[in-house]
């Protein structure tokens, strides 16, 4: 792509004006792909995020999945996550729009939805053969186009600066933030990820946690070298809580 500077990633865009499911596509060619490989689209009919929740997907977003192929232990997974929320945070920041993270995987402008991130793939308990993360960020997209029921926890870049963006350059500093925290993960730099992503978190608030076993409440403390989140309870006793799940809501 003209004026895309990576090394690693971007060096292959595949773009569709319409698919299915930019993760769904990329997991179906990761194993014969080389790293880096980029899918986009400008409209996603069956997109979806964790526990296969829709993920609505009109004109005006910007849809991608990135296949990786990190040599590391399966165990720093969620941290990919993690530097998929902080290269949207920091790409908002370049277009002047401050955001906040919600553990684990969304970004939040205003206390409005703004950006989702699934992380999806094959691996061992040993090794990873791929992974295919995915960001779906809402840009120039227009509340009408959305269903009623999310309009109200929704936001785009367009509704706040009152102008579209073009997309390209949007997806073009996202995929340069996206390249600098994948190095900082591939050389293993855990802590400079989690401090980062600790500087961008909502944190200190009283959460909700809604897992099968049964609810939890308390207070969002942080999150473990890992990446589970830590919340302590009324009682004092401090919980961790895993990604993949639980929903959590600020109370």
């Amino acid at each position: 792509m003209i004026g895309l500077t990576t090394r690693v990633l971007g060096k292959k865009v595949i773009y569709f004006q319409e698919i299915s499911s930019t993760n769904e596509y990329a997991k179906n060619i990761a194993m014969n792909e080389e790293e880096g490989t980029v899918i986009v689209a400008d409209i996603q009919s069956r997109g979806h995020g964790r526990k296969a929740r829709m993920w609505v997907s009109p004109k005006g977003g910007l849809w991608m999945s990135v296949i990786l192929k990190p040599k590391l232990h399966p165990e720093h997974l969620t941290k990919l996550v993690f530097i998929g929320a902080l290269a949207v945070v920091e790409t908002l920041e370049a277009f002047g729009i401050e955001a906040k993270i919600k553990w684990p995987n969304d970004v939040l402008i205003e206390g409005k939805k703004v950006c989702g991130i699934l992380a999806e793939g094959k691996y061992s308990e040993s090794e990873i053969d791929y992974v295919v993360l995915g960001i779906g960020l809402n840009v120039n997209i227009d509340k009408n186009d959305l269903p009623e029921n999310i309009r109200m926890h929704s936001i785009s870049l367009k509704e706040v600066l009152g102008a579209e963006i073009p997309i390209e350059e949007v997806f073009k500093v996202l995929i340069r933030r996206l390249e600098h925290w994948y190095a900082v993960f591939k050389e293993e730099k855990y802590e400079d990820i989690l401090q980062k992503w600790r500087e961008y978190a909502i944190l200190g608030r009283k959460v909700r946690i809604i897992r099968e076993e049964g609810e939890i409440e308390g207070v969002a403390l942080g999150v473990d070298e890992l990446g589970a989140l830590i919340v302590e309870t009324s009682t004092g006793k401090r919980e961790k809580i895993i990604y993949g799940d639980v929903s959590l809501r600020y109370a």
